[in-house]
C-alpha cells in the first residue's frame, strides 16, 4: 500500500467519523443509544475539527 492511498483511508474514516460526531453531538444521529455523546455539543465541535482534518488528508492524497 502507497503512502497515498494510506492517507486517503486515513482522510476518509477521519471524515465519517467526524459526521458521525457532529450528528450524534447536535443530536440528530441517536446510534448507538447508549452513547454518552448524544446531544453534547462539544462533540459536534470535535466531529466538525475531525471532519475538516480527514478533508484535508483526502485533499493531501490526491496532490501527490
Amino acid at each position: 500500500m502507497t503512502m497515498k492511498t494510506a492517507l486517503l483511508i486515513v482522510g476518509v474514516f477521519a471524515l465519517l467519523m467526524g459526521i458521525l460526531w457532529i450528528g450524534q453531538g447536535t443530536g440528530l444521529v441517536h446510534w448507538p443509544a447508549s452513547s454518552f455523546m448524544l446531544d453534547q455539543r462539544p462533540w459536534a465541535t470535535r466531529g466538525a475539527l475531525l471532519a475538516v482534518v480527514g478533508v484535508a488528508l483526502i485533499i493531501f492524497a490526491r496532490r501527490r
